[in-house]
């Protein structure tokens, strides 16, 4: 077998051979710190294995700006370097950091001034030298450790801006999903939500609830094509323009076209679509108007009888297909006591087991009725349901995935105590003049 050729090392800026650079800012180019007494000290720096220093001298903050390059390691700035305004005593040592934001500072100064050094160290320097005991063995050190120091905060500081940035990422995302409003409604409301994007809290499916004036109980379930931030940030816009057209009055056709024309404008290619559940409840409770624009049908079960899918054959193709589609509205006779489950392909569409099966919605209207019968409601139903999902796909889910569950309770008992459930009774929607094959494609 041929042995493949190493890589060569990617060029460094300072070569590993050529020690550490020293940019020396003082006003004496006589005083102790002249370049011959450094030079001469820096080959017993850190003992015989050291690298010599190469050094630096700049005679004030002009000179010195030009010599900063990316080379230097360190800056060592005499504080008697006389600052430009003549005021701050320290105004050398501001404009050096401003200078030098990614270099490790030391200060230098008299022994007999140490307030000022320790005020240096306060202000933004790695550190401070007394000239009554500079040597070779003590500058050394001291450049090493204010290197070393300097790139431990650059570090530090790192991770905190990156912390930073997550958590206020976060706490968008979180305040770009729903706060549901149903009060009045008498409707119970669960969801569960998750995205398919690593570290991401949205995703490109959305949802939402909301009970009008008039008593009605508006829900929606969506998914935009695509898993990254630009379907999710279309996925938010498609939500807030739902309720805010669901409260001017809008429904049925009339929205989903309106929602279109959003998609339409919004996206960030041609080839984006987005399929969309709309049910709209009456006030009683009794009775549902279900939309369906290329999107999976409800789950609907009543007490005594094993959850169905509601019909689904009529809806229309999902939103940014086909400019002049039409989605007719289903109507549906729901009954005193039920509960309806709306759902994106991210529930359906994981695998069982090392093969290629998909789970279906056959699989899912099983694996609820399953739960159903053991028990399970609300909540602890939705959570049990999409444990099991990713259990059966063998980890986690890649695609996104959005679940909601409204269920009305049984105030609608008979005389006789007894819960009226009822069959379900469909109502056949109004033929379309552009209903099409492509109201089966899933996201």
């Amino acid at each position: 077998m041929p042995v493949p050729a190493p890589r060569p090392a990617e060029p460094s800026a300072t070569p590993p051979d050529a020690g550490l650079t020293l940019l020396v800012i003082e006003s004496d180019p006589a005083g102790p710190l002249s370049v011959p007494e450094i030079t001469g000290m820096s080959g017993a720096v850190g003992g015989p294995v050291a690298k010599p220093f190469r050094v630096r001298t700049a005679r004030n903050l002009t000179e010195a700006e030009r010599l900063l390059t990316d080379d230097v390691d360190c800056v060592l700035l005499d504080l008697t370097t006389p600052p430009a305004d003549g005021t701050d005593e320290l105004a050398a040592l501001h404009e050096v950091l401003r200078l030098a934001p990614r270099h490790a500072v030391l200060a230098l100064t008299a022994e007999a001034d140490a307030e000022r050094a320790a005020e240096a160290v306060r202000a933004g320097a790695q550190d401070y030298l007394f000239r009554e005991e500079l040597d070779g063995r003590v500058l050394g050190r001291a450049i090493r450790y204010a290197i070393a120091r300097k790139r431990a905060d650059l570090t530090q500081r790192q991770l905190t801006e990156s912390r930073l940035r997550a958590q206020e990422n976060a706490r968008l995302e979180r305040g770009l999903l729903p706060t549901p409003l149903l009060a009045g409604s008498g409707l119970r409301f669960a969801a569960r939500y998750r995205p398919g994007r690593s570290r991401a809290l949205l995703g490109g499916d959305f949802y939402d609830a909301v009970r009008t004036p008039d008593g009605t109980v508006h829900a929606m379930i969506g998914d935009v094509s695509g898993h990254g931030p630009d379907e999710a940030a279309l996925g938010v816009e498609l939500r807030i323009a739902w309720r805010a057209l669901t409260f001017a009055g809008l429904c049925g056709d009339e929205l989903l076209a309106t929602l279109q024309q959003v998609l339409e404008h919004e996206r960030a290619d041609e080839e984006t679509f987005a399929t969309l559940c709309a049910v709209d409840i009456s006030p009683d409770g009794r009775r549902a108007g279900l939309s369906l624009a290329g999107h999976p049908a409800p789950l609907f079960a009543v007490p005594g009888q094993a959850p169905r899918l509601l019909p689904q054959d009529d809806g229309g193709p999902a939103l940014g297909l086909l400019r002049r589609a039409r989605w007719p509205r289903t109507q549906v006779e729901l009954g005193g006591h039920w509960s309806l489950m709306m759902y994106t392909d991210g529930l359906i569409e994981g695998k069982i087991g090392a093969g290629s099966e998909r789970l279906g919605q056959d699989g899912m209207v099983e694996l609820i009725t399953r739960q159903v019968k053991d028990g399970l409601r609300g909540e602890a139903l939705l959570e049990a349901a999409v444990a099991r999902v990713q259990e059966l796909n063998g980890g986690e889910l890649t695609d996104d995935l959005a679940v909601l569950l409204l269920d009305r309770g049984d105030r609608g008992a008979g005389r006789d105590g007894r819960v009226e459930g009822g069959g379900l009774r469909v109502i056949p929607a109004q033929a379309s003049a552009s209903t099409s094959a492509l109201s089966d494609l899933q996201v």
